[in-house]
């Protein structure tokens, strides 16, 4: 594939760097607090005690399986961003990106949401390949492509099993879904309008002009995005399967997505306590137990802290590139 003409971003090639955090430890601490208090009102409304008696009756071996699964995810994501990246001219070994976007996992456990996890894998391969505003668009992008695959696994579901849950969620997420989707179709016009924008518009959207004049050269990355959700909600649904409950599978191919939305939002540690009232919400509209739900999300974010963990070994290991010199 050849080497797409250079776009706005290009000339910022090298500008970018983390911005550095004036207290990021009392950052750190807010936010894994907040989120402690929300999981305690959780405990504290709905019953600590069964909620422990149900943590301790998940099967270790589901438990096992579900970390590897997502650390699975995690190494399918990294190629799907080698892909991404590769479409503005930025190449590099696929063992780099694995190990870039293991540092992000990693630092996405101590940083809100994925903002954190994004810097560091920008910044890393920015300075690996010296070509830093591509760099950066290979990631927006790369959350991109995941967040609007992430709309039409949950809309497609909802299409399948609209009884599942409220009308009032199904519809919404159908409109998410079939909105993104024209937003994707409608790209390569929304490219030819932006020289027209504002300039901090152009500056933000010009980035991302490759993949917006050709929009279906994403289909394989999109492909990817899909099947790791559809992961993502299969190894929710084992560890459920290791409490002994009985949803479908279908089901959490519904909720999970939608409850990962939430989760996403930066106001705690990796989604603690958002998520799991998110799971309280919509698998109680499926008929679950609120306890049950409960515990189901604090296995899970237990899973994903110890997938996460994982990064800790690229962290360690991984140079960090030097910055490159100045002409």
């Amino acid at each position: 594939m050849s080497t797409p003409p250079a776009t706005e971003f290009s000339a910022s090639r090298g500008a970018i760097d983390v911005p550095r955090r004036s207290n990021p430890y009392v950052a750190f601490a807010t936010r894994a607090g907040f989120g402690l208090l929300l999981v305690a009102f959780l405990l504290w409304r709905y019953d600590a005690r069964p909620i422990l008696q149900i943590l301790a009756r998940e099967r270790v071996t589901f438990f096992l399986a579900t970390i590897a699964i997502y650390v699975a995810g995690q190494t399918l994501s990294s190629f799907r961003w080698h892909l991404l990246a590769a479409k503005v001219g930025v190449h590099a070994p696929f063992r780099d990106f694995f190990a870039y976007y293991f540092v992000g996992v990693f630092t996405n456990l101590f940083v809100p949401g994925t903002l954190g996890g994004d810097a560091a894998r920008s910044v890393y391969l920015g300075r690996r390949t010296h070509r830093m505003g591509e760099a950066v668009a290979s990631v927006v992008a790369d959350r991109g492509v995941g967040l609007l695959s992430l709309f039409w696994v949950a809309a497609a579901m909802a299409m399948l099993i609209p009884s599942a849950l409220a009308p009032s969620v199904i519809r919404a997420t159908l409109v998410v879904g079939a909105v993104a989707l024209v937003i994707f179709l409608a790209a390569p016009l929304i490219a030819m309008a932006v020289p027209l924008m504002p300039r901090a518009a152009r500056r933000g959207i010009g980035m991302l002009l490759p993949y917006m004049h050709h929009p279906l050269s994403l289909l394989a990355p999109v492909a990817l995005s899909v099947v790791l959700h559809l992961s993502l909600g299969f190894a929710q649904w084992l560890i459920a399967v290791g409490l002994g409950l009985t949803l479908p599978l279908s089901i959490f191919l519904l909720c999970v997505p939608i409850a990962n939305l939430f989760a996403g939002f930066p106001i705690t540690l990796n989604g603690l306590g958002v998520r799991e009232g998110a799971f309280v919400v919509l698998f109680g509209m499926a008929g679950m137990n609120r306890t049950d739900a409960i515990a189901l999300g604090l296995l899970w974010f237990a899973a994903s802290l110890l997938g996460g963990l994982t990064g800790a070994i690229a962290f360690a290991v991984t140079k960090f590139p030097d910055k490159p010199k100045q002409a």
